[in-house]
């Protein structure tokens, strides 16, 4: 096989270069040959698919921010999350208003839970008593990954509910 293919058993192809795939990564990132994808990293269907997906590392060098457009495709798969361009960095952000402070920080603790078993970290904001904001993006990258959609799926698959005051603003 020629360094320009890709073999889903041991290669993916990403941004003009492949690399060896490790196990891990094989197990949760497919690339069926009849659909379409984000740098030949995964295909995109339903919210449910991102939510049942694995972060994966982005220590990578070959990992790349993804484009507005490609990003604009995504963001219907995350109901209640907006794409903000701040100073030229994609992020996904979302707000919700809870009961209490300290429904805010239950709130937070649920979010960082999901967060540290993906191994990617969202910017949990504050903001008064009771103004919870979540930006996320992939610092090490500068912009948007499909890593922060998978993340922000899981957030949207949270029972939030009991936490909030009123039904959760975009």
């Amino acid at each position: 096989m020629d360094d320009g293919e890709t073999s889903s058993n041991s290669r993916i192809r990403m941004n003009g270069s492949s690399c060896r795939a490790n196990e891990k990564l094989q197990n949760h990132v497919k690339v069926p040959s009849n659909r379409k994808s984000l740098y030949q990293f995964s295909a995109f269907s339903t919210a449910k698919d991102l939510s049942t997906k694995k972060c994966v590392p982005c220590d990578s060098k070959d990992i790349r921010a993804m484009v507005e457009q490609s990003a604009n495709e995504l963001i219907p798969k995350v109901p209640g999350w907006n794409l903000v361009n701040e100073g030229g960095t994609l992020k996904l952000q979302r707000s919700w208003k809870a009961k209490s402070f300290m429904k805010g920080l239950e709130l937070f603790q649920a979010v960082a839970d999901v967060a540290e078993a993906e191994g990617h970290h969202p910017d949990l904001h504050l903001v008064g008593w009771n103004n919870v904001k979540i930006e996320i993006w992939t610092h090490s990258v500068g912009g948007l990954t499909e890593n922060d959609f998978i993340l922000a799926a899981k957030i949207n698959s949270l029972d939030l509910v009991h936490l909030l005051r009123r039904k959760a603003v975009a």
